[in-house]
């Protein structure tokens, strides 16, 4: 089975000046601001890609943790999951790093088996492997 998201971004202007309204095709759950100026600096009213790149990192971070704590026997309570996507323009323009952030409820599981569960997770999930060459660091907290 496969499934095909879509989303769409109309851009006016260079880069610099210009802007861009992004949209989630697929759900229709919106239509989003970007500009460069939110990549570059402080512009909470708008977004860029590396945010809707840490979205899509924390969403599937869960779902793969969430999985894998399944077929361990210690299915989560609840998992809080963030993802920070550092962009740099140093070298040229790239995302220099990802950091996901889990605090985890979950009952009768060992430390040692939460850290490499967690760590498992990040390595196989899907937006984790299609950022492959970005370094990608993990901090799991049971809570």
């Amino acid at each position: 089975m496969a499934l095909s998201s879509k989303a769409s971004t109309t851009w006016k202007g260079n880069l610099f000046q210009g802007s861009g309204t992004t949209t989630m095709d697929s759900s229709g759950l919106g239509t989003f601001d970007v500009t460069w100026k939110a990549r570059t600096e402080e512009d909470r009213a708008r977004t860029n890609p590396e945010e809707l790149i840490a979205a899509a990192h924390a969403t599937c971070f869960s779902m793969a943790f969430s999985n894998e704590l399944d077929q361990n026997g210690t299915p989560p309570t609840q998992l809080d999951t963030s993802a920070e996507v550092t962009f740099s323009t140093e070298g040229g323009a790239h995302i220099s790093g990802v950091h996901l952030t889990v605090n985890a409820q979950i009952e009768g599981i060992s430390e040692e088996d939460f850290q490499r569960i967690a760590e498992a997770a990040k390595v196989g999930c899907p937006v984790s492997k299609a950022l492959a060459g970005t370094e990608i660091t993990l901090t799991a907290s049971l809570v």
